[in-house]
């Protein structure tokens, strides 16, 4: 009897270890799943949310951390179109009108371009449209106000085409930049006097040439050098005490013109010559009357 006591003992004992082992085991088994599924959840949701919008809001609206160099590259891939466009219409070289537009809108950044999508500062004068006031020369000035970019853009050409006093920009090849970018000045354009070097600075830098071969078809040609009749053999210019030119023995139109930067054409028609004859001891304006205000800003 005794011994039978002492085997039934030892099987429960036995029986009662087998059973805490497994309920050890399966309590670990619970404690470690939770803590490996967690750590996957969140290592997906940080990979999947984070790249998708940093691009599209790139992508989208023009940021104001770009380089000047690179707003003028975006205004030319915008604009440049328009330009030949108004070039085929109405002559105005597309090189100056893109120039233009870079220079006065601040390339398209500009405050008057903003609220007025005005890109050349165009005044009201007789515009019956709707109007933006700015300072410029004056405190609070009139600008004239369009919808669109484009109608700027033809408003421009339409003011350059019917206004007597830009007529002889007209006279120059299309080619021409930079008697356009003077005449520009000369006819009242704008007050500062560095305006036609910053045209053609801009123009040559960004190579704006190219839009205007693009729609004369041809490529750019140097003309070669045309003597004008002369007053005799070379010698070195004198200025008169009114700032003309006196002329001397051996001047002619073309190294009068070579000497103060100006095309043949601009010196005959700001001393109203008919041909290319001068005389020695003429005095000749090498620069054209300044305008009382202009038309611009």
């Amino acid at each position: 009897m005794k011994k039978f006591i002492a085997l039934l003992c030892i099987a429960v004992f036995l029986i009662s270890c087998g059973g805490s082992k497994k309920v050890t085991s399966t309590s670990r088994t619970k404690r470690s799943a939770p803590r490996n599924t967690s750590v996957t959840k969140i290592e997906r949701n940080t990979k999947e949310v984070v790249p998708e919008k940093l691009p599209k809001d790139i992508t989208r609206k023009p940021s104001t951390t770009l380089t000047y160099k690179e707003r003028v590259q975006q205004y030319i891939y915008e604009f440049s179109g328009i330009a030949k466009s108004e070039m085929k219409t109405y002559g105005i070289p597309a090189s100056i009108t893109l120039a233009q537009g870079i220079l006065e809108s601040g390339a398209g950044y500009g405050d008057l371009t903003s609220r007025a999508k005005n890109h050349f500062g165009i005044k009201c004068h007789d515009w019956e449209g709707d109007r933006v006031y700015h300072d410029d020369d004056r405190l609070q000035e009139c600008f004239r106000k369009y919808d669109r970019a484009s109608e700027s853009f033809r408003d421009h050409s339409l003011f350059l085409k019917n206004r007597k006093r830009y007529a002889r920009l007209f006279t120059f090849n299309q080619k021409d930049y930079k008697s356009w970018a003077r005449g520009l000045r000369e006819a009242g354009y704008a007050t500062d006097r560095k305006y036609p070097e910053k045209l053609i600075g801009i123009i040559e830098k960004y190579r704006l040439y190219e839009f205007d071969t693009e729609v004369l078809g041809r490529k750019n040609r140097r003309k070669s050098k045309k003597k004008d009749d002369v007053a005799v053999a070379t010698t070195v210019s004198v200025m008169s005490q009114d700032g003309g030119h006196l002329v001397q023995k051996g001047d002619t139109l073309y190294s009068i013109s070579r000497r103060y930067k100006i095309s043949v054409s601009e010196l005959k028609a700001f001393n109203k010559l008919v041909d290319n004859n001068i005389k020695i001891g003429q005095i000749l304006k090498v620069t054209a009357e300044e305008e009382e205000e202009e038309d611009f800003n």
